[in-house]
């Protein structure tokens, strides 16, 4: 019986070593696998004496001999198969244990030229594992450093049996793809430059937690991050306090921290079902966290916080009186997460801006029956001072500077979606309706008497003046959208009538 090992990650394989050598296999090794197995005194025989033939190009070729693929490869219940194998002197290799270069690794660090890039790319090691996947009823593959103990045991003992095999395989080719699939991204252009969507979208996922259930008790979950690189962002927070995440308060806080993200002023945010309900930006931080969550207190109740700052103890001590049940920020000052700390079951997220991993997964993903929907994340930048003023009275420079944060905002509420601020804050919103008409409604109710001189936002056209008569009699003083309903006319009209100011973008963001 024989065993080859060949891995980048050394770590328990010259335990893995002296086990397999107790059971009867005979070893191969290459490179520093060999070093490694011979100083900890496991006998172990070189690959080239093996194969016959030297290590070549570098390195670059070592395991790619027929030597190699045909012991691994031989189907042991054909005699013709193993006929072939004596013919040409071949042993059947049982089990490979192989773990690949570390190309992600590499192309993650600051500076990394192409050179660099390619040399770490992986070849000899995916082939011996697929050769060695496509044939797991006969041969054993470990591609994962902590399945070697159960394994070693099992083949110490009665061995592995189909069912047990079949997964290693499984998580051969699984390893594989994935690590394909981040070559491919760091060798792809970058989407956001690419004029058509590619043919063809490779995506790699590792799974770093498991959820108590999905959306929904009878529904599975797991949260995963890009095989292929990248950092920061809501998938990679810290939890510095708090109970275990759920599927829902991750699709919470990841809207959060969205929302706060996009102003570059000190904001706080409430978001409940992915809705922003409040929101605000003041200097100080305890006072945009006490508007945001005056914007709908009724909502605020059971909702997560987002902050764009580092959380101080003004602002923590503000949180006290409501249940949250999770708090999201680029840091917190000690004697603020002692505060936070209180409460018990309050999960403290620490986030950083997520870092580009420049491939499939900078795409915005979308499940439909049947196939995946995808497009480029809606970021682009957009100047306040080229948007185009509709009607006769333009927007004074307060009103300007609403519009602007409220038109933020709207980017982030589910389409149709209406947001009414005054002063840098939400104090009203509608958001999911199948008309524009009642996200006005909504939005006018939730402000109340509020809602006299704020401004409005709206993420997409209004297709009838029924929205703008609306918006006056609650008291809006200006107007935000994106202009282009073959109603413009009549809908501008009825804002110079009101006295209303309107300013189109040219830009849509429907959030659905």
């Amino acid at each position: 019986m024989k065993a080859l090992l060949s891995v980048f990650d050394k770590t328990g394989i010259e335990d893995l070593g002296k086990r397999l050598s107790g059971s009867g296999y005979e070893l191969i090794s290459t490179g520093g696998t060999h070093r490694s197995l011979s100083e900890a005194g496991v006998p172990v025989t070189q690959v080239s004496d093996v194969t016959g033939s030297p290590e070549i190009l570098e390195g670059r070729v070592k395991t790619l001999h027929p030597v190699i693929h045909g012991g691994l490869l031989a189907r042991r219940d054909l005699p013709g198969h193993m006929g072939e194998l004596d013919q040409h002197g071949i042993d059947a290799i049982d089990v490979v244990v192989v773990n690949l270069y570390p190309f992600v690794e590499t192309v993650s660090k600051a500076g990394v030229t192409l050179d660099d890039a390619l040399e770490n790319i992986d070849i000899g090691g995916p082939t011996m594992l697929r050769a060695a996947a496509k044939n797991f009823p006969s041969v054993t593959v470990i591609v994962d450093p902590a399945d070697y103990e159960w394994v070693a045991d099992a083949l110490a003992g009665d061995g592995l049996d189909l069912q047990q095999r079949r997964g290693l395989a499984t998580k051969a080719f699984q390893h594989v793809a994935v690590y394909d699939a981040a070559v491919a991204e760091y060798l792809a252009a970058d989407p956001a430059s690419e004029e058509e969507m590619p043919e063809q979208v490779t995506i790699g996922l590792t799974r770093v937690s498991s959820l108590r259930y999905g959306e929904n008790p009878h529904q599975r979950g797991a949260l995963y991050v890009p095989a292929s690189g990248g950092s920061g962002g809501l998938a990679r927070a810290q939890q510095l306090h708090g109970r275990e995440l759920s599927f829902n308060n991750l699709m919470d806080a990841d809207a959060a921290w969205r929302t706060v993200s996009d102003y570059g002023e000190p904001a706080a945010c409430v978001i409940k079902h992915a809705n922003p309900c409040g929101l605000a930006s003041r200097d100080d931080l305890a006072e945009a966290y006490q508007l945001a969550y005056e914007g709908d207190p009724v909502s605020a109740f059971g909702g997560i916080v987002g902050f764009n700052r580092r959380v101080t103890a003004p602002a923590a001590q503000a949180m006290e009186p409501v249940f949250y049940e999770v708090v999201v920020a680029p840091g917190y000052d000690g004697d603020a997460l002692e505060i936070l700390q209180h409460k018990r079951n309050l999960r403290i997220l620490s986030v950083d801006p997520a870092v580009s991993s420049g491939g499939a997964t900078d795409y915005d993903l979308r499940p439909l029956s049947g196939g995946m929907l995808v497009q480029t994340p809606d970021a682009i930048d957009e100047d306040a001072g080229k948007w185009t003023v509709a009607t006769e009275r333009a927007p004074s420079a307060s009103e300007l500077a609403d519009l602007a944060f409220a038109w933020k905002a709207v980017k982030h509420i589910k389409s149709n979606a209406i947001a009414f601020v005054k002063n840098r804050q939400l104090v009203g919103m509608g958001a999911g309706q199948p008309n524009r008409v009642v996200s006005v409604h909504l939005s006018q109710r939730a402000a109340g008497n509020k809602a006299t001189g704020c401004v409005l936002a709206s993420d997409a056209f209004f297709p009838f003046p029924d929205n703008i008569e609306l918006a006056a009699e609650a008291g809006i003083t200006a107007i935000v959208q994106p202009g282009g309903s073959i109603r413009d006319d009549e809908v501008i009209a009825a804002a110079n009538d009101a006295g209303i100011a309107m300013v189109f973008t040219g830009v849509r963001h429907f959030r659905h």
